[in-house]
Parts: structure tokens; C-alpha cells; sequence
């Protein structure tokens, strides 16, 4: 039911303008054009690795002096969350679609992580991702950058502002992996639920869902993937989250609001409910941003609660989608 209320407002697919090839395929690299002949490309790959999906995932992802897993977050995360669905699912049509998108996404972003020169010390340093949000939205230099948010900001933002995403980004010190995912992806809810509190707007920022999206996703992958990506991988989603929040005019992140929250008896069941028969059981970024908190209560064990709260507020005041002007 989803897919017959979404695919209503996807564009058509268009041929590509030749076909892509062992020995050029990345000469096309960011060019969505190439979609179709990517994915063509791709699936052919796939039958000529006798059907191991894995196997031509770790060919065109992980190998190369500049490897494609290094710029899954373009294209606002989507490659990412297509691929994290794809482990997920063990899809082998889901991944040789991911490996499409991450080929014609492809941008600027990947030389942050490909370019050692860009990791450096900063001026200060935390290992908490929130801390980093409130110096972001309390620094004078992002002041007046944009009139409207908009993922259209996220380009403008690292070509003048380079220097200050660089500072927050290198700033998050990472010493507990375990521990330090989990306090990313809390983040991750309270950027979608927590702003939306402060900010009084009646709809919820559809480009911060993503954020927790992305998380998820990367949650899904770091088992799947070579140890020496791992880091790389949530340093990445990290990026991601700072030049969204910058581009998204950097809202107030109001935790107390999710740990506060009154949920009146409600729990994981409802919240299924909400997904499979509420009112927006055919959004499908309400539904995947419910799943992504109930998938992260799951795997932390959600103590506190905060995972249930966020999702039930969410659930609760949730009337569309916002934040694009």
C-alpha cells in the first residue's frame, strides 16, 4: 500500500545516454542520467558473481583508492538508508539499487573522508554529539547564512563555511564506540522530536527524519562491513548531521521535552499501530522514522524510556511535513 501511494509522485525512469562499463563505470560518478545504466551495470555484475550479492558489494564499495562507501550520505542519506535495507532484508534487488544510488549521488562529500588532511584536531572536543549541536547553534559565524532552510543549503554551507563544519565535526572524540552510537542515535531522535518542540512549527522537519534514518542504517551496516570502515562510517553520518542542521537554520534541540513527555499508557504496541493503521500509516518516512526508534529502544534497552517517549510524541503531534521554507 505504501509503494502504490509513494510511486504516485516519483519521477519516471528515463534511459541513460549509453550504457556503463567495466572499464568506465566511474567516469560517471555523480550523474543521475546514469541511474538506469548503473543499475543495469550492477546487475549484471551480480549475475556474473554468480548471484553474491555480498561479493559485488565489497568489489565496488570497499575497494579503490578512493572507495564508494566513503559518500554514502550524499544525496541526503538515501544511498545509505538503501543499503542498510538491503543487509536488513538480504535483498539482493535492494542492493545492486543501492550501489545505483550511491554511484549517482556521488559529490563533494566523499573527500572528508578520503583525504586524511581534513581530520585534524579541534579547538575543543566532546564525546557528546548534543553538546557539539548546541555549540553549532550558538555560533555567531552561521548567523544569518541562510533566509529559508532546505537541503539546497547543505553545498552553499561547506563552501563558505568550511572551516567551522570541519571545527564541530573533528570535534566529537570518540573513544566508546558502543557507548557513543548510542548516544548518536538518541541524538538523532531528539533532532527530529526535540526541534519540532522547540521551534512550535505545526509540521515535523522532514530532512531531520533522515537523520535518524541514516542512523539506523548505519546501525544495520557497522556488522556487515570491514572493521576499518566502521568509524569512518558514523564520522560520516556525523557530517551528514551537522550540514543538516546547519542547512535547517540549526533549531533549538529541547531533550527535556522527550524526557518529560507524558505518554498516557502508551507503548511499542501503539506505536505499531500508528505505523500499520494511524492516519499516516502511508507516509513512509513516519513509518521508518517510528521503526528507527523502536529498532534503537531494541538494541540499547531503552532504560529511560527515551526511545518509547520520542516515538509516542512523534506519534502523538505528528500532522505532515515540514521545514522546507
Amino acid at each position: 500500500m505504501i509503494y502504490d501511494h509513494e510511486s504516485k509522485e516519483l519521477e519516471p525512469w528515463h534511459d541513460s545516454p549509453n550504457e556503463v562499463s567495466k572499464y568506465d563505470w566511474r567516469d560517471y560518478l555523480g550523474n543521475r542520467r546514469y541511474q538506469r545504466a548503473y543499475v543495469d551495470f550492477f546487475e549484471d555484475e551480480l549475475v556474473l558473481n554468480g548471484y553474491d550479492w555480498r561479493k559485488v558489494l565489497v568489489e565496488y564499495l570497499f575497494t579503490g583508492k578512493e572507495p564508494l562507501i566513503n559518500c554514502v550520505v550524499a544525496g541526503l542519506g538515501h544511498p545509505l538508508i538503501h543499503l542498510g535495507y538491503a543487509f536488513e532484508l538480504s535483498s539482493r534487488e535492494l542492493a545492486m539499487e543501492a550501489l545505483g544510488l550511491v554511484a549517482t549521488s556521488y559529490n563533494f562529500l566523499h573527500k572528508y573522508l578520503d583525504k586524511p588532511s581534513y581530520t585534524k584536531p579541534s579547538s575543543y572536543s566532546t564525546s557528546s554529539p548534543l553538546e557539539i549541536l548546541e555549540r553549532v547553534r550558538q555560533n555567531k559565524q552561521l548567523d544569518g547564512l541562510f533566509e529559508r532552510p532546505g537541503a539546497e543549503n547543505i553545498e552553499p554551507i561547506f563552501d563558505s563555511h568550511e572551516d567551522v563544519v570541519l571545527e564541530h565535526w573533528n570535534a566529537w572524540r570518540i573513544t566508546n564506540p558502543k557507548e557513543q552510537f548510542e548516544d548518536s542515535q538518541r541524538a538523532a531522535a531528539a533532532l527530529l522530536v526535540g526541534t519540532h518542540h522547540a521551534s512550535g512549527a505545526a509540521k515535523h522537519d522532514f530532512f531531520l527524519v533522515h537523520l535518524l534514518t541514516t542512523s539506523h542504517a548505519v546501525r544495520i551496516l557497522l556488522p556487515f562491513i570491514p572493521a576499518r570502515f566502521h568509524v569512518a562510517l558514523v564520522r560520516q553520518w556525523w557530517l551528514l548531521t551537522l550540514a543538516v542542521y546547519i542547512a535547517q537554520l540549526r533549531p533549538a534541540v529541547l531533550t527535556d521535552a522527550i524526557a518529560d513527555y507524558d505518554v498516557n499508557g502508551k507503548d511499542w504496541k501503539w506505536i505499531d499501530k500508528q505505523a500499520l493503521e494511524g492516519q499516516w500509516a502511508l507516509d513512509a518516512h513516519f513509518v521508518k522514522g517510528l521503526r528507527a526508534m523502536k529498532e534503537a529502544a531494541k538494541t540499547w534497552g531503552d532504560k529511560d524510556t527515551f526511545f518509547l517517549k520520542a516515538a509516542v510524541k512523534f506519534g502523538d503531534e505528528f500532522n505532515g511535513w515540514g521545514g522546507f521554507e
